[in-house]
Parts: C-alpha cells; sequence; structure tokens
C-alpha cells in the first residue's frame, strides 16, 4: 500500500482476534486497578475507625463526613468493578473457544 506521498508503506493485515485481545487486556487491567483503588480505601477506613489510630484518641473529633465519603467512595468502586467485570466476563463468555481467555488471571468480584 502506498501512502499519499506514494511511498511504499506496508501495513498489517487487520486481524478482529488481535482487537479483541487488546479490549480484554485492556478490561483485565483495568479491573486489576479497580481493584487494588478499593483495596487502598478500605485500608484508608480500617485506619480511620481503628482504635489504635491517632484519630481516635479522646481530643480528637471523627467527623462522620470523612468516613461516609469513603465509604461513598468504596461503594462506587465496587459498582465500577463489577460492571466492568461483567463486561468482560461477557466478552470471555462469547470466546468460549479463545485458548487466550483460559490464560487470563481469575476475577475475584466477578460473577455475573
Amino acid at each position: 500500500m502506498q501512502n499519499a506521498a506514494g511511498v511504499g508503506v506496508a501495513q498489517a493485515p487487520y486481524d478482529p482476534n488481535d482487537a479483541y485481545h487488546a479490549v480484554v487486556s485492556d478490561l483485565v487491567s483495568l479491573v486489576e486497578h479497580v481493584e487494588n483503588s478499593l483495596r487502598l480505601i478500605e485500608q484508608m477506613i480500617a485506619k480511620e475507625v481503628s482504635p489504635g489510630a491517632p484519630e481516635s484518641s479522646t481530643n480528637v473529633i471523627m467527623l462522620d463526613d470523612v468516613y461516609s465519603n469513603y465509604t461513598k467512595a468504596a461503594a462506587a468502586v465496587q459498582a465500577c468493578d463489577f460492571n466492568i467485570g461483567i463486561a468482560l466476563r461477557s466478552l470471555l463468555d462469547s470466546g468460549n473457544d479463545d485458548p487466550y481467555a483460559a490464560s487470563l488471571p481469575a476475577l475475584s468480584l466477578v460473577e455475573a
């Protein structure tokens, strides 16, 4: 194939499996990232409410707003994790005979 300037440019043929694998890989990476974020939020919640934390001393007042924001964020991240998992599972289910799908890591929160 040639570009507009007339210089020959070789292009690889389009392979729909490459696009499928790229989407699945991106979704797996996104699930892993979302789950890491959820773990961080849960650690922050635990730190805020643990009895030995400096914030829990008698002269420090715990604002419900802070804890509430963490729980809202955790709920939103869990919903993202679940919905991304559904998308990923439906892609994987559509390619049941794909050996690539069998090599992907197990998903912890995805049970569609």
